[in-house]
């Protein structure tokens, strides 16, 4: 499974989704130097699309650039933890709110279909990694939902930098399963518009990700 809900339009496309799927679940290590060269190499194009892909990650706080030295992974700082959260308690609600009161009849039906699979995943035999790529694919798909286009970018990003926190923790993590199930709820109230309802979960499931990492601390 990737992350990317629709296929890449290009080749810097491409590269963009491949390299943010392994810069957000720390496949390439926070602080780690990236190759262009090699990842092109990698992924059979030139370097030219890569580097373009590297830019727009730049701007995602996914990687930084040095001059004369080079592109790297960011750090994954657990004081950022506060003021991702601090965002997003605020605009994930909005985001599920919005769904439920106005997506289309195929977006909830799609919703209402993610939350029938997620039941039916055996969770606790599942890779971490297996089930962080849910995790973003539900939180993807109720952005999209939404309707906003500068909701779901704002949104997307600041996801991407929780999760790699959440990558950080992941081995330390209990009760992960519940983590993944309380999706099911979320996308069921927004797929039958129950908008305070979902506003709630999306709320709650937010804090609660926040006091698992802390526990941890």
């Amino acid at each position: 499974m990737t992350i990317a809900e629709q296929p890449p339009a290009s080749l810097a496309d491409l590269a963009y989704v491949a390299l943010q799927d392994r810069l957000i679940m720390l496949d390439i290590p926070p602080m780690a130097p990236i190759d262009d060269l090699a990842v092109a190499e990698s992924l059979g194009m030139g370097r030219t699309p890569v580097r373009e892909a590297l830019k727009r990650l730049e701007v995602d706080r996914l990687v930084i650039s040095y001059p004369r030295r080079g592109t790297f992974a960011t750090g994954v700082d657990i004081t950022d933890l506060a003021y991702i959260s601090e965002i997003r308690v605020h605009l994930e609600p909005l985001a599920a709110r919005r769904a439920a009161e106005t997506s289309s009849e195929p977006s909830r039906s799609k919703l209402a279909t993610l939350a029938d699979a997620i039941e039916e995943l055996d969770v606790r035999s599942m890779a971490r990694h297996d089930l962080m790529h849910w995790d973003l694919r539900v939180h993807r798909a109720i952005y999209r939902a939404a309707g906003n286009p500068h909701l779901e970018d704002t949104l997307v990003r600041y996801h991407n930098l929780a999760t790699r926190i959440f990558c950080l923790f992941l081995d330390r993590i209990t009760h992960f399963d519940s983590h993944i199930k309380e999706h099911v709820g979320l996308l069921r109230s927004i797929s039958t518009g129950g908008a305070d309802e979902a506003d709630q979960l999306a709320r709650t499931h937010v804090t609660n990700f926040e006091t698992a990492i802390r526990a941890l601390i």
